[in-house]
Parts: C-alpha cells; structure tokens; sequence
C-alpha cells in the first residue's frame, strides 16, 4: 500500500506565482511571464505524517529549511502548461515520498554459490601460481 496524492484537496497549502523564464527564447521570453513558481507547505498539508517526516528528512534541495517544497516550471510555453507541469511534478514527488518500502529479510547464500565462489577462487590461485618463476 502506498500514498496515493488528491491535488484538489492540497492546494490550500500550494501557492503558485507566475514570473519571467530564464534563459533563450527570444522576444516572447522577455515579456511573458510564463514561468510558475509554486511552493508547497508541508506542515499544512493534508499529509500522513510519514510522507510529511519523509519530504522534511532534509535528502531533497528543493525543500527549504521552513518546510516549503520549490517547484519552478519553466520549460513550456504558456503559463497553464507550465503550472499543469508544476503541479504533475508535485504529485509525483508526493507519491515518490508516499511509497513504502518492503523490509528486508536476510538471506544467506545458497550451497552451491559458495561452492561456485571457493571454485574460482582455487582456480584463479592456480592460474597466478603458473606466473610465477620456474625453479630449474
């Protein structure tokens, strides 16, 4: 069982603003402001908490030291494509943190691998035993 995220229902906690894009693209980039920047607020997310402790852990660059989620889209060219991107993006980093991890069970290595490993190891010794110097 995973997280599955309902963007209608988390966007009291998104705020999306529209800026200029960087970068080449001509007249069109200099006088539209077609870029979204849409910050997210984990603590006032309807989130499970293990989703919201997964996103604080402090392993993704985009979440700040507040608990704000920095998404910028930029890469079409009209404003609602960029914030449908934006918004796509943010559902797939929620179900990335949603997802739950299968626990490990230890294993030992079966009979016959070991057996495999001892084999090669023989063999690659007698193999560097043949480089040595011949005694006459």
């Amino acid at each position: 069982m995973s997280y599955i995220p309902n963007i209608e229902l988390l966007m009291p906690a998104v705020d999306m603003s529209a800026m200029r894009a960087q970068g080449a693209g001509g007249q069109n980039v200099n006088k539209v402001s077609s870029a979204i920047h849409l910050r997210f607020d984990i603590a006032q997310a309807a989130l499970p908490e293990y989703v919201k402790s997964r996103l604080l852990s402090g392993k993704d660059k985009r979440v700040t030291t507040e608990g704000i989620l920095i998404i910028k889209a930029q890469s079409h060219r009209t404003q609602e494509m960029n914030k449908q991107d934006a918004l796509d993006r943010l559902a797939e980093i929620l179900t990335e943190a949603g997802k739950l991890q299968k626990a490990r069970r230890a294993t030992k290595p079966s009979k016959s691998s070991q057996t495999k490993r001892m084999d090669s190891k023989t063999k690659s010794g007698q193999v560097k035993s043949l480089r040595k110097k011949v005694d006459y």
